[in-house]
């Protein structure tokens, strides 16, 4: 038993449910796990940014110590300026995450739980 002919309109508008249909069975749901990799990302940022400081002044404060013979001076105020550019950087990028966070919205609050008000 052969199919009745349809007119080309219907042929066309049958195809296209069926590339819809496919695209729909397709197509994978986007999770949100890239969004919390990347505040991972940043929190290990800030991270290195607070001890990178440090440690880049303590270079500094040594290296000025050696050549100059100022031991302990040196280190102390390479140490102190490290951490002082460690903070800012990190403040800076946390300034940055946070008017990024703005920008996306207000995150949807958790629902109230009755269950915890008598413990």
């Amino acid at each position: 038993m052969s199919l009745p002919p349809e007119s080309r309109e219907e042929a066309i508008a049958r195809l296209a449910r069926s590339a819809s249909d496919l695209e729909a069975r397709t197509t994978r749901e986007v999770s949100q796990h890239g969004a919390a990799a990347a505040a991972s990302s940043q929190a290990w940022r800030i991270l290195a940014e607070l001890f990178g400081g440090v440690f880049v002044g303590v270079a500094i404060g040594f290296v000025a110590d050696r050549f100059l013979g100022t031991t302990p001076w040196g280190m102390i105020a390479g140490v102190l300026l490290g951490f002082a550019v460690s903070v800012w950087m990190a403040r800076r990028t946390a300034n940055r995450l946070m008017a990024q966070a703005k920008l996306e919205g207000e995150p949807q609050s958790v629902p109230f739980d009755d269950e915890d008000e008598g413990r």
